[in-house]
């Protein structure tokens, strides 16, 4: 179960920052940008965390890569803005998310 949320979470985070920001909710997404990455990519990171905890460098790896992919592709759709600055941020959740899940305790599977 917590792989399909893991997965859904990483959809969602994609679609979202795809999408035309006309098309977002302004009430769920008025937080500021540079915290909009970090806590969706610390969500990213204990969640994948706790689905794939034997694999948790190819995970973060693969996260940063993601995040950079989805700052390519803004650029690329013309009507949203690729940023380094929020692939730093995207950097800055990851390490918070895994700094979170690796002091949270341990549940038995």
């Amino acid at each position: 179960m917590t792989r399909h949320a893991f997965w859904a979470l990483l959809l969602a985070v994609a679609v979202l920052s795809l999408m035309p920001t006309g098309y977002l909710p302004p009430q769920v997404f008025s937080l500021w940008d540079k915290a909009q990455h970090a806590l969706a990519f610390a969500a990213l990171a204990g969640l994948g965390l706790r689905a794939y905890p034997r694999h948790p460098w190819h995970l973060i790896t693969g996260l940063l890569v993601f995040g950079g992919a989805i700052e390519l592709a803004q650029a690329a759709t013309g009507w949203r803005h690729g940023e380094w600055g929020d692939w730093l941020a995207d950097a800055v959740g990851l390490a918070a998310g895994t700094a979170l899940a690796w002091r949270a305790p341990r549940s038995a599977h």
